[in-house]
């Protein structure tokens, strides 16, 4: 386990972006094997509450699929699929490496609550727009995407930091 918060905050980040990326460009079994095997790196290098962590992840990866998949089967988003949509496995794969970064890289962003209402619906639409502009995912109604997408992220983000904050504090 690497001893210094700032050098486990940089890898945690890092870590993410490479997970984010390759699911992105290889949605169908590289990039969930990639993500799957920088959550491992993750949990050696970087996390300090292991099960905790685990819990906390798990958790927010149901919250975050289950998101997903309300926007893929409402039309928010689209995958090319004409039936009842399961969230793809890529998808949660990076819902995955996304709640391993609110105990680290992100956290300083739940030391102000305002911060996360003031992010969250910037940043998640560019993440979804960003995958659209690489292939992964396409927005149907472009406005009506990103507004449905920050919307859900203004509820969510924030969510899921009281979540880590009243439930796990000890990864606060």
């Amino acid at each position: 386990m690497i001893t210094s918060e700032t050098a486990r905050n940089v890898l945690n980040f890092i870590l993410f972006q490479i997970g984010w990326f390759a699911c992105v460009v290889y949605p169908d079994v590289i990039g969930p094997v990639v993500a799957l095997l920088l959550l491992v790196i993750h949990f050696v290098l970087v996390s300090q509450n292991r099960l905790t962590e685990l819990q906390f992840i798990g958790l927010g990866t149901v919250v975050g699929s289950l998101l997903d998949g309300l926007w893929l089967n409402t039309g928010v988003l689209d995958n090319g699929s004409d039936a009842l949509v399961i969230t793809p496995l890529w998808l949660v794969a990076i819902w995955a490496t996304f709640m391993s970064t609110l105990s680290h890289s992100l956290n300083w962003i739940s030391r102000k609550v305002w911060l996360a209402f003031l992010f969250a619906p910037i940043a998640g639409p560019f993440a979804y727009w960003s995958a659209s502009k690489l292939g992964a995912v396409t927005l149907p109604d472009l406005a009506l995407s990103i507004a449905a997408l920050a919307l859900g992220w203004l509820l969510v983000f924030p969510l899921l930091l009281f979540t880590r904050k009243s439930l796990y504090p000890e990864l606060s």
